[in-house]
Formats: structure tokens, C-alpha cells, sequence
């Protein structure tokens, strides 16, 4: 039995002119809302990103911008296929390991659809503007018209491409509106300081974070935050 030789992608430079590390290995696919997370991360940052997954943005943080990155993943599947990428990646939860990390130690601390999975997000979310001088938080948006319609219309929890679980084996356990999200930041004293209204094919939506219309037509929010 043959296998192909290992490939290495270029290297490349961040806007900054400073090259980021030859990783091995192809570079994962990276989704539209995460490319828009990349963008708000400043070149050559401190950044930990917390359930990573396979890597495909802390790669593309780390070749395109240079970022001293760090990956906290729950999963030992995704936790070695980030190795496998050249990324420093250990296994972590959310719910009870970010409390051992340093006041202070990243610039940017960065969940991703994951928010809504974790036991006790409130924790979860002061715990992300301690460790780092900014936190950058994406979450689905259950409030979505199409979800109301759903659940209106047919009486059983809607399954969309985005959220494409069925009731019983969804990881999502804590389901919040843009509204919520915006309330329990502000309850929180966490200021947001940028945020993105993503809609149907990932476009952008035009009204403010904590208005009618991003509740009631943005599939997702991406918000940049720091404490207060």
C-alpha cells in the first residue's frame, strides 16, 4: 500500500510584512463567518482559540497573520488533527479549565458557535474577557424568523442547515436569542465594542446588535467584547 507524500504549504506573510510559520500540511477550509473573525484579530497577537475543532481558523490566524496561537479543543479527534496541522492544540473544556488560565495572558480569547454548548455560559463568558484584552464570540441565533416559523408552523424544534441537529442529539444545550446574548453582556458589564448580523448566505445585516431586525432576521452574531 502507497500513501501520498506529504505536502507543505507555502509560507506566507501577514499584512505586517511578517511571515507566519510553514505549517504541514493543507490548510483546512475556512467558513465565511470565521474569515470575518480573522479580520478584527490584529497581526502578530496572543490568541487562544477555545473549542477549536480541527484548527481551520487558528491555521489561518496563524500562516496569515502571524499570531502566537494557542487551540483549547474538547474533542481528541480534533485536538490531533490540529496537532496534525502544525498547531499548538491541548485538550480542554470550557466549563472548567479557562479558569486556570492567567488574568490577562491573550490578546484575543475567541469562541466560536460554541457558547450555547458549553454547561454554564455566563461563567464561560467572564471567564473569556479575564484572560484575554479582548474576546470575540460568534452564536447561532435562535430568535432567527425562519426557526419562529418552524416551530409556529409545525410544533417541533426546527433543523436548519446552520443548526443541523435533531432535538435529541443536539450539543446545544443553552439556546439564546441576539437579544439574550446582548442582555447578559450588558448585565455583565462587558462593553461591545464591534459586532457583525450575519443572515441568509452570510450576509450582513444593517442594524445594530441589540435592534429588532438582528433578532429577528440574523441566523448569527459575531461580537468583539472586552470587559468593562
Amino acid at each position: 500500500m502507497t500513501t501520498a507524500p506529504k505536502t507543505t504549504a507555502p509560507v506566507t506573510t501577514t499584512p505586517g510584512g511578517t511571515p507566519g510559520p510553514d505549517l504541514p500540511g493543507t490548510a483546512p477550509a475556512i467558513r465565511s463567518d470565521l474569515r470575518r473573525i480573522a479580520d478584527w484579530v490584529a497581526p502578530g497577537a496572543r490568541v487562544l482559540d477555545v473549542g477549536c475543532g480541527e484548527g481551520e481558523l487558528l491555521h489561518h490566524l496563524v500562516r496569515a497573520k502571524g499570531v502566537d496561537g494557542r487551540g483549547l479543543e474538547l474533542s481528541m479527534d480534533g485536538v490531533r488533527r490540529s496537532v496534525g496541522h502544525g498547531l499548538s492544540v491541548i485538550q480542554g473544556d470550557a466549563d472548567t479549565d479557562l479558569k486556570d488560565y492567567p488574568t490577562a495572558a491573550f490578546d484575543y480569547v475567541i469562541l466560536s458557535q460554541t457558547l450555547q454548548a458549553t454547561r454554564r455560559p455566563r461563567e464561560v463568558l467572564e471567564q473569556l474577557v479575564r484572560i484575554g484584552t479582548h474576546a470575540i464570540v460568534s452564536v447561532p441565533n435562535f430568535g432567527y424568523w425562519r426557526l419562529r416559523l418552524a416551530l409556529l408552523l409545525r410544533g417541533r424544534m426546527p433543523v436548519t442547515d446552520r443548526l443541523g441537529y435533531q432535538w435529541w442529539d443536539t450539543p446545544n444545550i443553552h439556546f439564546c436569542t441576539l437579544a439574550d446574548f446582548t442582555t447578559l453582556c450588558r448585565d455583565l458589564s462587558i462593553r461591545i465594542e464591534r459586532s457583525a448580523i450575519l443572515g441568509a448566505q452570510g450576509r450582513e445585516i444593517p442594524a445594530a446588535a441589540d435592534s429588532g431586525p438582528s433578532n429577528w432576521f440574523g441566523e448569527q452574531g459575531l461580537f468583539l467584547l472586552r470587559r468593562g
